[in-house]
């Protein structure tokens, strides 16, 4: 199994399958609007716009999972990400990410990078151009980390 298996709701409502991002790496990302972490929304646009040609992808998942700080509907959700931060990286459908309702995208994320569950907003799981994931990184980490983005141009091959 792989993260190109998943077909998920765009915040658009169209169905996209994951396998569009084959070959690609991708940090994916699940977020909210009202949580002290929100501001991480330019650093993740930033990241995505900068290695987008590499062949790189930030894909964001709302989570009202964590202090309710995600309670808007997926065109507000929208419309707060591009109108506040810029955002133009793909958003997809909110989604739980935790417990026992939790989404088969997160079993699989969670289970391929174990740590446990998901603790918070903004949690981050980076995946390889073939779909397997190669890190995960807590909420913490911001997007423009040294760290992290050394691990995405190492699995990018720069």
């Amino acid at each position: 199994m792989s993260l190109h298996d998943f077909k998920m709701k765009t915040i658009f409502g169209e169905e996209r399958s994951l396998g569009d991002f084959r070959g690609k790496v991708v940090l994916v990302v699940n977020v909210a609007s009202e949580c002290g972490y929100t501001p991480q929304y330019a650093g993740l646009e930033r990241l995505h716009e900068r290695l987008e040609a590499k062949g790189f992808a930030v894909l964001g998942f709302p989570s009202n999972d964590y202090g309710a700080q995600e309670p808007g509907t997926d065109a507000e959700i929208a419309t707060f990400c591009t109108s506040k931060y810029g955002v133009k990286f793909p958003m997809f459908s909110k989604i739980t990410v935790k417990g026992s309702g939790k989404h088969p995208l997160y079993a699989f994320l969670t289970q391929a990078a174990p740590a446990g569950e998901v603790k918070w907003n903004f949690e981050k799981f980076l995946v390889g151009n073939d779909g397997v994931v190669i890190g995960r990184y807590p909420s913490s980490v911001e997007p423009e980390d040294e760290k992290l983005v050394q691990a995405i141009e190492k699995a990018l091959g720069s």
